[in-house]
């Protein structure tokens, strides 16, 4: 019985690499069609949510069995729970990859994005595709030192978030109002997709060492985490006093 359920664990955590594969692949479409204006892979990319949800419907599906079949031990049942949580960011994902697209598809045959913001945006798509790619490998083989580096990615595409933002709205008129709302909204959907890969380097962390990324970095640096928390609330203290002098 234990060889089943493993196998069919096996096959669950060979489901959650396809469905990011897909997912991937969908925003890869998507910002194609949208940094080319091209309508096909807008099409392409929206052709992708049924195959999609047929994927996200096994895993729900599959997950479910898991959970009913026997009682998992620890490691088992945190992969389970995990997993329903990495089909549920990736579902997610997925919606963002069809909004980019379907901003791409209603604005052809019209570029979306400023030309004077094309450079720093294909940036942008460039940094979310790595962090993609890191979250596959991370499915493939689980590091949890890995995982963490996400985070670091993370803050990069949110310092180029700003700065576009900052482009954006620094003066008035400078980019028309449509194009304007419509690539504030699209760096949104980016950052979204940014934050998705997060959180699944979260749960593999979890997975890994049955711990929440800030707990496994203190262990991992020998942080005694209640020094830490009377550390963190003298320094808020401190912030505090230091306002009314």
């Amino acid at each position: 019985m234990r060889t089943a359920y493993r196998s069919d664990l096996d096959e669950f955590a060979q489901d959650l690499i396809v469905m990011c594969d897909t997912v991937r692949e969908a925003m890869a479409k998507a910002s194609n069609a949208l940094l080319r204006a091209s309508l096909q892979e807008a099409e392409d990319a929206l052709s992708m949510m049924d195959p999609l949800e047929d994927l996200r419907q096994r895993c729900k599906e599959r997950s479910i069995q898991l959970l009913a079949l026997e009682a998992p031990v620890a490691s088992d049942l945190r992969q389970v729970i995990s997993s329903i949580y990495i089909v549920e960011d990736f579902d997610r994902m997925a919606a963002l990859s069809m909004h980019i697209a379907k901003s791409a598809r209603r604005r052809h045959p019209d570029l979306v994005i400023p030309a004077e913001l094309q450079a720093e945006f294909s940036r942008l798509v460039e940094l979310v595709d790595a962090m993609s790619g890191k979250t596959r490998e991370l499915l493939v083989n689980p590091d949890a030192d890995l995982a963490l580096s996400l985070s670091t990615d993370d803050d990069e595409v949110d310092g180029l978030n700003n700065s576009l933002l900052t482009r954006l709205t620094r003066r008035e008129g400078e980019f028309p109002t449509r194009q304007a709302v419509d690539t504030a909204l699209l760096l949104r959907f980016y950052e979204r997709w940014a934050d998705h890969c997060v959180n699944v380097s979260s749960r593999i962390v979890f997975l890994i060492t049955g711990l929440m990324p800030d707990q496994y970095e203190m262990d991992r640096l020998g942080v005694d985490p209640e020094e830490d928390i009377k550390r963190r609330f003298e320094d808020q203290r401190k912030r505090g006093s230091s306002q009314y002098r």
